[in-house]
């Protein structure tokens, strides 16, 4: 357990600063927290993350955002069509899919606990990185909605969704995209990855559902705010070889978490549909 901690966001962990945006971070255990400075005019969806250099015809933010205005007034436009105006001591959610600037002359100045690592770009578009990727996925989600219902689906998916985006801030990990069920993520290192999949299960589990994760580690090329390359492919089909409540890892993965007190299970290895030659796989336990 963590002992106590603090910090102080004037001498921040991290700083970004793009189009009329500031953002201060500091990281306090498993958070990532952030204060967020918007000039007038500047808009989320063209400040960073998922959005700077972004190809998306909407230019929409793909970041989830949950905060707290501290000065100045935000207003918020979903794709839907749907608003939100924020002001001083209003805490608010905020979901992907959306833009906001703001209202007035007055700048804006917000501090934001979730969305932080998918809205902060960390590299530039085309650079080719080692990084850790994990793929989720609801097992059996078409006879759970038929089950319970489109509406108590819709609900029931949207908590999830809510949940994963928490713990992938929690382990510093970035969203990259939703597969209608499951979640394609990045991360900077092997066993915070693991273990985030590990809490990503547990809380599925909590919620009556079971997902089944894979989790890969290879040199990937990052393209404005999609990541591409054969290690994409294969941390998916790692992901489907798996059942449910099951956590498959590549053997890169397991190598470099080694130290980090996980334990795997030898599955031998396996062969990746579309992929050539089989591949080394562990079982996280």
């Amino acid at each position: 357990m963590a002992g106590l901690q603090k910090k102080s966001l004037d001498a921040p962990d991290e700083q970004f600063r793009n189009e009329g945006i500031a953002a201060d971070v500091v990281q306090v255990g498993d958070a990532a927290i952030a204060r967020h400075i918007f000039q007038p005019g500047a808009h989320c969806a063209l400040g960073g993350g998922r959005m700077a250099g972004s190809h998306r015809a909407d230019k929409s933010c793909y970041a989830a955002h949950t905060g707290l205005i501290l000065s100045g007034q935000l207003h918020v436009e979903m794709d839907d069509g749907s608003t939100l105006d924020v002001g001083p001591n209003d805490v608010y959610n905020i979901p992907p899919g959306h833009d906001g600037w703001v209202i007035g002359d007055q700048p804006l100045q917000a501090v934001n606990w979730a969305g932080v690592r998918t809205w902060i770009p960390e590299h530039e578009s085309g650079e080719r990185v080692v990084a850790t990727l994990m793929f989720t996925d609801i097992v059996g989600s078409t006879e759970r909605a038929v089950q319970i219902g489109d509406t108590a689906w819709r609900e029931l998916l949207g908590e999830h969704n809510r949940l994963i985006r928490q713990l992938l801030d929690r382990y510093r990990g970035r969203e990259i995209t939703t597969t209608g069920d499951g979640f394609l993520a990045i991360f900077d290192g092997a066993a915070r990855a693991i273990r985030a999949a590990i809490a990503i299960r547990d809380a599925a589990t909590g919620l009556g559902l079971a997902v089944r994760i894979g989790v890969h580690t290879a040199e990937v090329e990052l393209v404005g705010d999609d990541v591409r390359g054969v290690a994409v492919h294969e941390a998916s089909r790692i992901a489907a070889t798996a059942g449910a409540g099951e956590i498959y890892v590549s053997a890169t993965t397991q190598v470099l978490s080694v130290g980090a007190d996980l334990s795997f299970t030898d599955l031998g290895t396996r062969d990746l549909k579309g992929l050539q030659g089989s591949r080394q796989l562990y079982a996280v336990s």
